[in-house]
């Protein structure tokens, strides 16, 4: 079962709020004014007396720990909800650019900062732009996907023969070396490392060498407030040639950069692959 982070740590951060906040109105003051008497009431000093105000003056654990947590948690989803938020690759559709395994910090705010869980846009910011990696929730599914915005609004999108075209114009990549590319069925096949140019993104693609299948839908126009995504690694990638574009109501963020790499089990993660993320 995938748990919506956001939503726990909102829920943690108001419980939390509200604890502190029944202290502050309700039972800080008949603890005051317990101590208070015991003080009054005192002849001499003597450690029972000190003792029992301590006794009155002491807050519950349960208002403790909430006063002590609040405000950890409220930085943490600030940060989370409206500046960087990390992720961590779960599958390959994104090699060569990610790995499984990559830990990646998202810009939460470059696209208009929007309200944690629900994501309404509060502020305009900048527009996605064509070859930006970008968190998205896809329209299939609840869960949090990254691939790379091939299609703005308005675009019509080609690919057919495993070459991509926008608007009539053919995307412009070159080979630059042969890879082994691991398939869904764990079997590997030759392929090939592409040079590819997205507006003004350079990144790599990778593409396996056999031809094609053909048959199948090859041609998409992006409605307006949409977006048509796909993964680097074309060949093992679902993503808007198979679930259609992205609704702009739909977006996390922009990924910038890798910041850890862990593989799969109990081995120590690694920093070697830490960079911007093109």
């Amino acid at each position: 079962m995938d748990i919506d982070f956001s939503l726990v740590l909102l829920i943690l951060v108001v419980i939390s709020g509200c604890i502190a906040l029944y202290d502050r109105l309700v039972l800080a003051a008949p603890r005051k004014a317990s101590a208070d008497r015991l003080r009054k009431a005192q002849t001499v000093e003597s450690d029972a007396i000190r003792q029992a105000i301590a006794v009155a003056e002491q807050e519950p654990v349960l208002v403790e720990y909430a006063k002590s947590f609040f405000p950890v948690l409220l930085i943490v989803l600030v940060l989370r909800s409206f500046l960087v938020e990390p992720f961590q690759i779960p599958s390959g559709s994104m090699i060569p650019t990610l790995e499984v395994g990559d830990f990646i910090l998202v810009n939460k705010y470059t696209y208009g900062l929007r309200l944690p869980v629900v994501g309404t846009k509060i502020v305009e910011m900048n527009e996605p732009k064509r070859g930006e990696v970008m968190v998205f929730i896809p329209p299939h599914d609840k869960r949090y996907f990254i691939k790379r915005i091939v299609g703005l609004p308005g675009d019509t999108i080609r690919y057919e023969d495993k070459v991509l075209s926008v608007n009539g114009e053919q995307i412009m990549s070159e080979v630059i070396d042969s890879v082994q590319i691991e398939m869904p069925n764990g079997m590997e096949q030759s392929g090939v490392l592409l040079n590819e140019t997205l507006g003004e993104v350079q990144h790599h693609t990778q593409i396996v060498s056999t031809p094609a299948r053909a048959g199948g839908r090859n041609v998409w126009v992006v409605p307006e407030g949409h977006y048509f995504m796909m993964g680097d690694n074309r060949d093992n990638s679902a993503d808007s040639r198979v679930w259609g574009p992205v609704p702009e109501q739909n977006i996390v963020g922009r990924a910038f950069a890798v910041w850890m790499h862990k593989e799969p089990g109990w081995g120590l993660p690694t920093f070697g692959r830490n960079g911007l993320i093109r």
